[in-house]
């Protein structure tokens, strides 16, 4: 234990890389993955950013996604290489990545009763799933599209409560070590949910325990997880069990679905809907937009070295416009 916990003192600054991860399975006399590795989880991909040579190669990866579905592309060293190859399709996650070293993890001082951890068996274990991640406007599962377990796939655990026998959390978890013979023996947490009516205390602290101890047990050495920059929720709950953040990044394919991640806020203005249906979209197509007036629906889209100032769908190279913005000195 004392000489895993020296080694992992000298891993804890080292951000994962294609090189960095080549250079480790040549040490363990390792054979590398022959192809990059992305794992099916039933709503989209996770791609391993580390098994992948060259920035063109995970970009492209990540526009065969898939409609309606949501993949993640992880452990990426250098983003901007990726986001250069499809500047207007992919973005930055705005998620932190924290890891949990075992040698730092402290058992539980109190147990929790009332439901019992278990993996997903069955059909109706995945509508009950499905039914939660919906209740959280998450994607629903599709068992069918899983890469198998064999195969270096995920395994999803559920909280079952003991009285009622619903499902009052479900946590998906995925083992590195089988899924790329990952060198630092590796896990990560994904798609931990709990049901916003439970009454039942500790439910989601208890399935990141579950899964800490279920890796633990397994031999592996830590466990890696995505949060939203501003969860502070979830962030106090990840910083009590000891997790630490770790210098990575991810990115995602822009769509309808992860819209809110790359648009942010907008402008706050109270827009009618015609000049709103015209602001939305160029937000989406990344154009800057600044509302000059929002009761007459007047704002100017910015790309490059271009402006051009609208009316709702007219802009100002129309006479009735370019006229109203002469008639209104504050805005000439």
């Amino acid at each position: 234990m004392r000489t895993t916990a020296y080694n992992q003192r000298l891993l804890r600054g080292q951000t994962p890389s294609y090189e960095r991860l080549q250079a480790r399975l040549a040490e363990d006399h390792n054979a590398p993955p022959s192809q990059p590795l992305a794992v099916h989880c039933g709503w989209g991909r996770l791609l391993i950013g580390h098994t992948y040579p060259d920035a063109g190669e995970l970009a492209a990866a990540l526009l065969d996604e898939q409609p309606g579905e949501r993949d993640i592309a992880l452990y990426v060293a250098a983003p901007h290489q990726v986001l250069a190859q499809a500047p207007q399709q992919l973005f930055l996650d705005p998620s932190d990545t924290l890891r949990l070293w075992f040698t730092d993890y402290r058992p539980a001082r109190r147990g929790f009763r009332g439901y019992r951890i278990r993996r997903a068996q069955n059909e109706a274990d995945w509508q009950a799933i499905n039914c939660l991640y919906q209740m959280r406007g998450m994607l629903p599962i599709e068992p069918g599209k899983l890469t198998p377990y064999n195969e270096g796939g995920p395994t999803y655990w559920l909280a079952e409560d003991e009285d009622s026998g619903a499902v009052i959390g479900s946590v998906m978890g995925l083992n590195h070590q089988r899924a790329f013979r990952d060198p630092e023996n590796g896990s990560s947490l994904w798609c931990l949910a709990v049901d916003p009516q439970c009454s039942r205390p500790g439910v989601g602290e208890v399935l990141v325990r579950h899964l800490i101890e279920h890796f633990m047990s397994r031999g592996l050495s830590y466990l890696d997880l995505s949060v939203l920059h501003d969860n502070r929720q979830a962030k106090q709950l990840y910083a009590k069990l000891g997790f630490r953040e770790l210098q990575t990044f991810s990115l995602k394919r822009k769509n309808g679905i992860n819209q809110p991640l790359f648009l942010g806020p907008g402008p706050q203005a109270e827009l009618n809907p015609y000049a709103r249906i015209i602001v939305d979209e160029a937000l989406r197509r990344g154009i800057e937009v600044q509302v000059d007036d929002a009761e007459a629906g007047l704002f100017t889209l910015s790309q490059g070295g271009r402006r051009i100032r609208c009316r709702e769908s007219l802009s100002d190279l129309t006479s009735a416009v370019s006229m109203t913005l002469c008639q209104d000195k504050r805005l000439t």
